[in-house]
């Protein structure tokens, strides 16, 4: 029997003020009740924390000066969003998360090889989050760390089980309660109004060759910034899966792109100019005393709200990390999962982020940060080979319903995505520069990192080289046929009531949220 993907009727409308009911089930496409002006906000708001400013430290940690440090992060943000912001267009045509799509390149258990570093990765930055708020709250007002730990991981958990609307609200009235202040500080910051004990070594960058220039510092910083938007890729669209299916494909890549990289062209210059000017190294440290110097009271503000916001990022790891986990699950025992599904998952989620983020001191987020360095070389090769499929393969083209089938058109283990996948992470190896570890190629070239270059482009090349003798024309009746199912499954409207045209089944059950 065909298995449908789980729908609901309009009675069941997941709005703000009730828990989310779907999470890996295709969203009915009347019930898209999404609207694309959030979605620049929401991606803006997303990089508008403590942590986005951090990256602007590590430049001037390696001796490279403010200017070039933000002409590093910008190149790098212009790439990394590229390719990130391609992903959002999958949400509105497909309806799905963005893992669950990633069966198409690598088959219903096949996209478990993904799905893990998918997983350590949000977990991880919920690990680094965990520590940046606990230690920076206890260092500027004094606050205990463990019971910072534990509510800004209960909030993070509300926000993730209560869903997609919510999360998507919290993110916009944050970015008008912050928008201001941030303006406010920057202003004060350009006219002079903050000093610090560094401010002698702001226009030198710290040394570190001449005017304040290595190559070696600079394509660290690029690739941080590069790398820290294409660790958004694995869950773009399950923010923009709830928008309507004739979303404008141009529209939705600008939106996205837009907010999620003007935030930290933004906060990243601030960062840099904070560590070469003040010689910080505490972000919530940096925010407080540079905004109590432009307005007394401002730094305390400025500090509350960004650990709002970066909490708030937090909930966003912790929903796509649910939905990453049920994935995986799926993939091995068919699911039908509901809200107690999301519930009983977020929270085994929280407990292993707060407790790892508690246990450790803040030394370990440098050895922490290697470890999601290298989850994000095991993203790079996903990206490519996810992108190249939707866009130069199968145009969009997919049989959704067959993407929750063991048996479907897709496979279980396809062998074409895996393989793309598995030769490009083999070949950045000796580009690669994390921890003590240094490729060969990378050595040579004076401990320069161009990993993810490689990754990008062999398994990208790769997946499209392989699939030129994929008949696509065998997919077309599947796709027909699941566009039919889907239609079938859509709720319509008898004297303005919602009645199911047809009640979705799954292994020969309705598929009802549990």
């Amino acid at each position: 029997m065909a298995v449908k993907p789980l729908q609901r009727s309009l009675a069941e409308h997941s709005g703000a003020d009730v828990i989310e009911s779907l999470s890996i089930q295709h969203v009915p496409f009347a019930e898209r009740h999404g609207k694309l002006w959030k979605q620049g906000p929401f991606w803006f708001q997303g990089n508008f924390q403590p942590f986005t400013l951090s990256l602007g430290f590590i430049g001037p940690g390696l001796g490279l000066s403010v200017g070039w440090t933000v002409l590093a992060s910008a190149l790098g943000l212009l790439v990394g969003t590229f390719f990130m912001a391609f992903h959002a267009s999958q949400g509105p045509r497909l309806g799905l998360p963005q893992m669950i799509q990633s069966r198409g390149q690598f088959g219903y258990r096949g996209v478990i090889v993904p799905l893990a570093a998918t997983l350590f990765t949000f977990v991880g930055f919920n690990v680094v989050d965990t520590i940046i708020i606990g230690n920076g709250l206890q260092a500027v007002f004094g606050w205990d760390a463990t019971v910072v730990g534990i509510g800004i991981t209960v909030i993070a958990v509300v926000l993730a089980v209560y869903g997609h609307d919510w999360l998507h609200r919290a993110f916009q009235v944050l970015f008008w309660c912050s928008a201001p202040c941030w303006l406010l500080l920057s202003v004060g910051i350009l006219a002079g109004q903050v000093a610090g004990p560094a401010e002698a070594g702001a226009d030198g960058g710290g040394g570190g060759g001449v005017g304040g220039f290595t190559l070696v510092a600079f394509m660290v910083q690029f690739t941080a910034a590069a790398g820290y938007n294409i660790s958004y890729a694995p869950y773009v669209s399950d923010y923009s899966r709830y928008l309507p299916r004739d979303t404008p494909t141009p529209r939705i890549i600008a939106s996205v792109f837009g907010g999620a990289a003007g935030s930290p062209m933004w906060l990243i210059p601030i960062g840099a100019w904070m560590a070469a000017t003040l010689g910080v190294n505490d972000p919530l440290a940096g925010i407080l005393d540079a905004g109590n110097q432009v307005v007394s009271g401002l730094g305390a503000v400025l500090t509350l709200l960004s650990v709002l916001a970066l909490v708030a990022t937090m909930g966003l790891n912790a929903y796509s990390g649910m939905l990453t986990v049920l994935t995986g699950v799926d993939s091995v025992r068919p699911l039908r999962p509901g809200r107690r599904a999301r519930v009983l998952t977020i929270s085994g989620l929280a407990v292993v982020w707060c407790a790892v983020g508690l246990s450790v001191s803040a030394d370990f987020s440098t050895a922490l940060g290697n470890a999601l360095l290298l989850m994000l070389y095991l993203l790079i090769p996903w990206t490519a080979v996810n992108l190249v499929d939707y866009f130069f393969v199968r145009r969009g083209h997919y049989a959704i319903t067959h993407l929750f089938r063991p048996d479907g058109i897709y496979g279980t283990w396809a062998w074409r995505g895996l393989v793309a996948y598995g030769v490009g992470l083999a070949l950045m190896v000796p580009f690669m520069v994390v921890g003590p570890f240094t490729g060969p190629v990378a050595e040579a070239l004076g401990g320069v990192d161009v990993a993810f270059v490689v990754g990008l482009a062999v398994s990208g090349v790769l997946y499209y080289v392989l699939t030129r003798r994929l008949d696509l024309t065998t997919e077309e009746p599947a796709v027909a046929a699941s566009e039919r199912e889907l239609a079938l499954g859509e709720p319509v409207l008898v004297n303005d009531s919602p009645t199911a045209a047809g009640t979705p089944v799954v292994n020969g059950m309705s598929a009802v949220d549990e």
